[in-house]
Formats: C-alpha cells, structure tokens, sequence
C-alpha cells in the first residue's frame, strides 16, 4: 500500500459542506484512478446477516456507497434504500440495479439529516460510514439514525477498530466510543464484537468491530 487510503467505504453527507472530505469519494466514484477501496461484493459479514434472516421490514444502508451491500438485501426480496452523499456513488448505485433487474431506491442525502426523509426502517445498516466521522460528530449520527429507525428497529454496524495495526487508512475506533455515540442517542447496544472488515487491499481484511443495536 503506497499511498493513504481514503476514509471509508462509503460516506453520506449531503448537501456537500465545505471541507468535510466528501468531495474524496466524489472524485472516487467519479472514476480516478488509484482511489479504489470498494470490494465490489456485499460485506462478508452481511452476506450472513441475510441468509441467517437478520435483515428483515424495511433496510436503509446509510453511506451505501456504489450499492452492493443495499442491492444484496434487495436480492433477498427486502424493501431497501440506500444514501449516500456522493452523485457519482448514487448512479453507480442505480446503474447495479437496472443491470441485476433489482428494486432499490438510492438517494444522494445527508447522513447527519435523516430525519429529513420522514420514513422508519425496521433495519438499519452502515459498512464503513461512522469512522468517517470526526468524534464530535459521531453521536450526531447515532441520533440521526434513531430518527428513523421504527422502535425495536436493529441497526448493524461495522467500523474500523484501533485492533488494526498502522495509521494509514480511516480512523481507528475504540469500543468504548463506538458504545458512548450509541448509548443514549436512542440505542441500546446489544453485541459489539471484534470482526474483520473485507477490504480491496492485501490482505484482504481490516480489524473491524461489529455492533448490533436496537432502537428503543
């Protein structure tokens, strides 16, 4: 790996502001070379979400990216909607759609404004969004999510954990703060494990955890 990675998989600020790195992922999904970190597959881990049943009512992927993870959740016959705050991520998102012959919505949107939808969802999912996000940001996004996640709702989530070794890459996340945004923006954290996050580098896997919480 010769240069820095970009932050994320995925982000979901929109409208754009000023300095918040979203124009990174918009040159990104724009096509320039050298900035891939896209796996261009649905998230391992969420391949067996789905199967197991997990995923279930309504899904919103939050930072959904170019649309895999979304689109293996329609696959599966769920209602689902993916944000995100790059254009360029948001037509790749529908382009998969029309070629899979899969029905999912995808919108350019404010991951920090979901409230602004004025939808619930009974599943919430975000693969690589919240270590997007600066500190102080992060029980923003807790509370912007619990806005429209219908009560008992669960949301998944994986982020990258400080277990990965290095400093290249997005934010390290430790636990406890992972469990601090959540806890009293209207989630209660029901499981947050150690897990590997698929990634488009060698070797294949980032240090990651993985949180179930539900809406309460």
């Amino acid at each position: 790996m010769s240069e820095p990675l970009p932050p994320a998989a995925g982000h979901g600020v929109h409208p754009q502001p000023s300095g918040s790195g979203v124009e990174i992922f918009e040159r990104h999904y724009a096509g320039e070379p050298g900035a891939g970190w896209e796996i261009n597959r649905p998230q391992s881990t969420l391949v067996r979400l789905v199967e197991g049943g997990a995923l279930r009512g309504r899904v919103l992927d939050v930072g959904c990216g170019s649309g895999d993870n979304a689109l293996l959740a329609a696959a599966h016959g769920l209602e689902t909607t993916g944000v995100d705050a790059a254009p360029s991520a948001i037509t790749l998102a529908r382009g998969k759609a029309r070629e899979r012959g899969l029905d999912a919505r995808f919108l350019e949107w404010d991951a920090l404004r979901l409230d602004t939808l004025d939808e619930q969802f009974d599943t919430l999912v975000d693969v690589g969004l919240f270590h997007c996000f600066p500190p102080q940001d992060r029980p923003l996004l807790a509370r912007s999510m619990a806005s429209v996640a219908a009560p008992g709702g669960r949301c998944y989530l994986m982020c990258f954990s400080d277990r990965q070794p290095g400093t290249w890459g997005p934010q390290r996340v430790p636990e406890q703060a992972l469990r601090e945004a959540f806890t009293g923006a209207g989630w209660r954290v029901d499981t947050l494990e150690p897990a590997e996050l698929d990634v488009a580098f060698d070797p294949g896997v980032a240090q990651a955890w993985f949180a179930v919480m539900t809406r309460v």
